[in-house]
């Protein structure tokens, strides 16, 4: 798995410095900065661009809710909240933060969220999406994916009969998905290119018609890509 690079974002020094020592066991992660509030996280974000950060919630100035809010859960990375105050949990799991850690930190409860950022990421690294579930988060293979589409501050991914809503743009989906199977059609819409039935030709626009008969509309710029992408081999 590749380097993981976090951030730790806080008030207190011995808070921080508590984080370094409990990241020691993980040689996956390497700590890249600390911040002593928000408005040094928010450049730091900007500048660094770290895949973890561990974001107090209480801080002079901007706190870690306003970070997440000005920031736009779109362009966070993973973002693991720590606290002294149990009161903030439903914030920060609507904020979608992969956990909440209540200070003082137990080397256990560390571990555990440990466990599932690594999961987290092994999972992106194998080309799996994590989605949320009413009984828990789902880990979805690229496979299974036919189309997502953009919904405003969220994205829908359409697999077979199932849908799941997730707080991502579509730019963050087409990093991560092979670019030789799936492909931006639309600035709204993504495809996997094995579910494709045919492109069709409509007064001046072009159309790409799913297996499943979802028609969606190609724009001009993506269309030339589009043709040469379906005329390779399937890999």
């Amino acid at each position: 798995m590749a380097e993981i690079r976090a951030l730790i974002v806080d008030d207190e020094p011995l808070a921080r410095r508590g984080i370094r020592q409990l990241l020691t066991p993980f040689p996956d992660v390497r700590v890249i900065g600390e911040c002593r509030d928000g408005r040094e996280a928010m450049r730091a974000l900007a500048g660094m661009k770290p895949d973890l950060v561990f974001l107090d919630i209480q801080m002079p100035g901007l706190d870690g809710m306003d970070v997440t809010r000005l920031r736009g859960t779109g362009r966070l990375p993973l973002i693991v909240f720590v606290t002294a105050h149990e009161e903030f949990a439903v914030q920060a799991f609507e904020a979608e933060a992969l956990d909440y850690l209540v200070k003082p930190l137990s080397e256990a409860r560390f571990r555990a969220t440990m466990t599932r950022v690594l999961a987290r990421f092994r999972a992106q690294t194998e080309g799996r999406i994590p989605v949320p579930t009413p009984a828990g988060e789902l880990l979805l293979d690229a496979g299974e994916i036919d189309w997502i589409e953009a919904q405003d501050d969220h994205a829908e991914i359409h697999a077979g009969r199932h849908r799941y809503r997730v707080r991502q743009s579509l730019t963050e989906f087409e990093s991560r998905l092979d670019p030789a199977r799936f492909a931006r059609v639309h600035r709204s819409a993504i495809v996997r290119l094995d579910h494709v039935r045919e492109l069709r030709e409509e007064a001046q626009e072009t159309v790409v018609m799913l297996r499943d008969g979802t028609a969606l509309p190609v724009s001009r710029r993506r269309r030339a890509q589009l043709k040469a992408l379906l005329r390779q081999p399937s890999r």
